[in-house]
């Protein structure tokens, strides 16, 4: 039997090894955001960093030591004095030699170091290139490598929080847990057909229904730990749609806490989608204000109703604004048939503190109706909470992991294999099939069976010098 209990082995980087693909050459990148600072890093990875080290300093640091140093040119001039650090392979974030020199922050002295390590044999690093070495070397899995970015890129503390578990293992461990559990449960499966006695029932024997569903169990409640990472990484997009002078850019600018767009009593103000971004309970929103929908000759507002249903496209939830006083007209009707069938909707009651009724939520034909004052207020935080209800949101963020949109297709493609495979409980060839198929889908998250093109696509979204 081909397969083992343990850890699958990382496809990916046994081809390149067959394919004779090694990393021998060295890379150089500022590590630093661009512009002035007071310090800024230049890194370096590969087998030349000991004699770029060398010929930069003078001599190479004792491994792992702060060494405070000249950084000289090719004619020996003092280009900075700063701190050098190097790592010796494979104690170092990529596996391989590392040299980090740590400069005054200045755009022209950094690009002076740099250039000086290209001139000794590095070359300009990719995006993600220092990462890509360390997923390739054994540093980390390729959930943990992608969790990197997610940490610089986290726009709120939860979301640094989530990627934070994903860096340090938290979620490659759910996952490995099981896969684990999934893999022995094959090797059980895989056995029975080595031995097809006919009076013996190894499927009912082995409980392998029950086993199926403990692990699907599991998976469960790893794709919710997933699914909150996922918001807090890639939040929700909102439209909000209604007549004009319904109150639309005065809902977007109490939602933002500010004045972030135009409020006046004329009708048709907002030509345009208008963006902004706000967080609730950590949960990233990516407000749209869209232009007022109605009948117009005006050619400008023609182009902003346009790119409101271009908005609308890629939305998770549209509110759908209207007045207090007038309710649910034909026109709202008319804007509800054209929103698509799968966005979820809210019905938002405005101007509350005009008709001096209560802020409230109500369901209505299966239909949210939340009735509040963007001028005032009233009702927002019942507003906010919904929001978080429709996306799935969990008040409590503890355990939860970031994740990424490709981590739940296959969580969600591995539970499908999972149910297959209980529906197919009385072949032993078939069931086996499945869970081979579920192995894959696992294992693709945390990097075992991953294709060339799906890294490039992963790394080449870092930032140079990570």
């Amino acid at each position: 039997m081909s397969i083992k209990p343990s850890t699958p082995p990382r496809l990916l980087k046994k081809a390149m090894q067959n394919n004779n693909v090694v990393l021998i050459d060295t890379i150089a990148a500022i590590a630093t955001a661009s512009g002035a600072g007071g310090i800024g890093v230049v890194r370096v990875s590969g087998s030349l960093a000991q004699t770029i080290a060398n010929a930069i300093l003078g001599h190479c640091p004792a491994p792992r030591y702060a060494a405070y140093l000249d950084f000289k040119s090719g004619d020996n001039e003092l280009i900075d004095r700063g701190i050098a650090i190097f790592y010796p392979n494979p104690h170092s974030y990529t596996g391989e030699d590392v040299l980090e020199l740590q400069a005054h922050g200045g755009a022209a002295v950094m690009q002076l170091l740099l250039a000086r390590c290209i001139a000794l044999g590095a070359r300009q690093a990719e995006p993600g290139e220092f990462t890509r070495r360390a997923y390739l070397n054994n540093k980390m899995d390729l959930a943990q490598a992608e969790a990197v970015a997610d940490v610089i890129n986290a726009s709120t503390a939860e979301a640094a929080r989530s990627a934070m578990r994903s860096l340090s293992g938290d979620f490659s461990n759910s996952i490995n847990t099981v896969l684990a559990k999934l893999i022995d449960l094959r090797l059980y499966v895989e056995a029975c057909l080595d031995f097809p006695e006919e009076d013996i029932d190894f499927i009912t024997q082995g409980k392998v229904a029950l086993k199926l569903d403990n692990i699907s169990k599991e998976l469960n409640s790893v794709f919710a730990k997933a699914k909150q990472g996922s918001l807090l990484r890639e939040g929700v997009q909102v439209v909000l749609i209604g007549q004009p002078n319904v109150g639309k850019s005065s809902l977007m600018n109490a939602l933002a806490g500010e004045d972030i767009v135009i409020v006046t009593a004329i009708a048709g103000t907002t030509r345009d989608t208008i963006k902004n971004e706000i967080q609730i309970s950590g949960v990233p929103l990516h407000i749209i204000d869209t232009a007022g929908l109605r009948e117009t000759e005006d050619e400008v507002e023609k182009f902003g109703i346009a790119r409101t249903f271009r908005a609308l496209e890629t939305a998770h939830i549209a509110l759908l604004l209207l007045d207090v006083k007038h309710g649910i007209t034909d026109k709202e009707k008319s804007i509800l048939g054209r929103l698509p069938h799968e966005i979820a909707k809210i019905w938002v009651h405005n101007k509350i503190d005009v008709s001096q009724e209560p802020a409230t939520i109500a369901e209505i034909d299966n239909q949210t109706h939340v009735y509040l004052s963007a001028k005032t207020g009233a009702g927002l935080d019942i507003l906010k909470q919904q929001l978080l209800k429709l996306v799935g949101y969990q008040a409590s963020t503890e355990g939860v992991f970031m994740a990424r949109t490709r981590h739940l297709l296959a969580l969600n493609q591995v539970s499908d294999h999972l149910k297959n495979a209980t529906l197919q409980i009385n072949a032993a060839e078939l069931v086996a099939e499945e869970l081979r198929l579920a192995q894959i889908g696992l294992s693709s998250i945390t990097g075992e069976f991953t294709p060339d093109d799906l890294l490039g696509e992963i790394f080449s979204k870092f930032c140079i010098g990570k």
